[in-house]
């Protein structure tokens, strides 16, 4: 019998995988229906050597030192502070928009101190900040705001900014120097030889059984097991009992260029008329050196897997429903993006991982055959 089962195989169930076997001397079965580990982080080599990212870039940053020293058990590390240029008015121009940014858009030559007073100048003051649209023009006016942001969130979210969350473009900074990294993390770095490598390593305890392409729902009566740790999407865990939440989906074109290197930095923006919002090219992300370069464009769509949760007030109130539902499954820890449909980043969901795992001890989590009989009538 297993002491837990972990649905999912991306960062939260297999931090949680790996503490629960290796402090607590748990056994665990995970389980995925995809054909690897790593969830969204997956990265293998394509036909032709390169180290890509299946499911589009990952970088890794974050200001928590726990977070940093527990990863690196696992892998050791490159340095890397990610880059991103916006394809604008037919300029490669830093993304965020800084001092650079507006000078080179505008032809001016002004300092750090004279793009505090452009910005005032040009900026429409909101004295709510609700949408995100009142983010932007709040901070750098009308004009910059339908150059860099409207058109890319259009693409990404299908609806405009003025229908979203302040959430979504207020993760992206604005700067009056020069720095033009994507990034301000204290700890910026990759996996030295991936992340598929570290997770492997992550879940190479003896304790911990890994079961891939198959489906949880087929193994509940089949498998014993105590209590459960479900990362996947929490309407699809209640059978959609209140209807689907909303995400938005990525079609992913990869592509391989007969060439080294292919672009000047390893993300550029298209906030304009093509179809694909972002083109990244992989060699930057993970340092490999090949005589030909992986590059993958990106397409918002409305199916596929999901990946955003779509940020508007309705939603957050239907997953409120099903957060009701999470809170009367106590034999179930709801853990990462899906389960609790909102976007974090890696570190985020690694911290939320760890702390789950510290409350599990906390609460001296006992495992059972009652609560394995429990899930089967959920």
């Amino acid at each position: 019998m297993f002491d837990y089962l972990i649905v999912g195989a991306g960062f939260a169930g297999s931090v949680l995988a790996e503490r629960l076997a290796s402090q607590l001397g748990k056994k665990i079965l995970i389980i995925d229906t995809r054909s690897h580990i790593g969830g969204n982080a997956y990265d293998c080599f394509n036909d032709d050597g390169i180290l890509i990212h299946k499911y589009g870039p990952h970088i890794f940053h974050t200001n928590s030192r726990d977070v940093f020293e527990y990863l690196s058990q696992f892998t050791q590390w490159r340095s890397y502070e990610h880059r991103v240029l916006a394809s604008v008015d037919g300029q490669l121009v830093p993304i965020p928009i800084n001092l650079d940014t507006v000078n080179r858009l505008y032809g001016l030559s002004l300092t750090s101190f004279q793009l505090e007073d452009f910005f005032a100048s040009v900026a429409e003051p909101k004295e709510y900040i609700r949408t995100s649209e009142d983010v932007v023009v709040n901070k750098v006016g009308r004009e910059l705001y339908e150059k860099f942001f409207r058109n890319y969130t259009r693409k990404q979210w299908d609806m405009d900014p003025s229908e979203l969350d302040k959430s979504v473009t207020s993760r992206v900074a604005t700067r009056t120097n020069r720095d033009n990294r994507y990034f301000t993390d204290t700890y910026q770095a990759m996996p030295l030889h991936g992340f598929t490598r570290m997770f492997e390593k992550m879940l190479s305890h003896p304790n911990i059984k890994v079961m891939l392409n198959a489906d949880y729902r087929e193994i509940l009566d089949v498998i014993p097991f105590g209590k459960m740790i479900y990362t996947g999407p929490i309407d699809l865990f209640f059978n959609y009992r209140y209807g689907k939440l909303p995400y938005r989906s990525l079609e992913f074109k990869h592509e391989t260029i007969n060439t080294p290197v292919h672009q000047p930095v390893a993300v550029v923006n298209y906030p304009n008329e093509h179809l694909y919002t972002r083109v990244t090219e992989f060699k930057y992300l993970t340092g490999q050196e090949h005589p030909k370069t992986g590059i993958v464009y990106e397409f918002p769509r409305a199916q596929g897997d999901p990946y955003y949760p779509v940020p508007r007030s309705e939603n957050a109130e239907l997953y409120k429903k099903y957060k009701a539902l999470a809170d009367a499954t106590p034999e179930v820890h709801f853990v990462g993006r899906l389960a609790t449909y909102k976007y974090y980043n890696m570190d985020q969901v690694v911290a939320q991982a760890l702390m789950v795992y510290k409350k599990i001890v906390e609460a001296g989590d006992d495992t059972s055959e009652k609560a394995n009989r429990e899930l089967a009538r959920v």
